[in-house]
């Protein structure tokens, strides 16, 4: 089964628009080219919360960001014999020294 595409939050605006326009479920699908069934659950959630946000995921929170990642795999390419504690405290000094934290 391949992976689910996320809707946009234009794409989700311009689903509930045409929901509410009284366009059906399947067309509106057919349109943004997904299943009905995604119609449908932004239709629900939308009548329920008033939003097309999706919800929060549950799951650990992330503990680094995109930058701090990226400087991670960086690190680990350059140096491949490096292990995960040499990675972290490369990581520390490289921030630290950066912003000063």
């Amino acid at each position: 089964m391949p992976p689910r595409r996320r809707l946009s939050d234009a794409d989700r605006g311009k689903a509930v628009a045409w929901l509410q326009e009284g366009v059906a479920v399947r067309e509106v699908g057919r349109r943004l080219q997904v299943t009905h069934s995604v119609i449908q659950r932004l239709r629900d959630r939308f009548n329920n919360t008033g939003s097309v946000q999706e919800p929060r995921r549950a799951g650990r929170s992330r503990m680094t960001t995109r930058r701090e990642d990226r400087y991670v795999i960086v690190s680990a390419l350059r140096n491949r014999t490096a292990t995960a504690n040499t990675l972290r405290g490369q990581l520390r000094t490289f921030f630290i020294s950066l912003f000063g934290v």
